[in-house]
């Protein structure tokens, strides 16, 4: 089963949830893309 979740807040891709598994990242109550979350990490604080 494929439900939209939502859209990553950083790039606007959409964000799905596949057979229960999110397809993305729930992080400090944002919604990211795999993309986005890797790069917010490479980012320097």
């Amino acid at each position: 089963m494929k439900e939209l979740v939502g859209r990553c807040e950083s790039c606007g891709k959409e964000i799905f949830c596949l057979d229960g598994f999110l397809n993305g990242v729930h992080k400090d109550g944002r919604v990211l893309c795999f993309e986005c979350e890797k790069e917010e990490e490479q980012k320097p604080s």
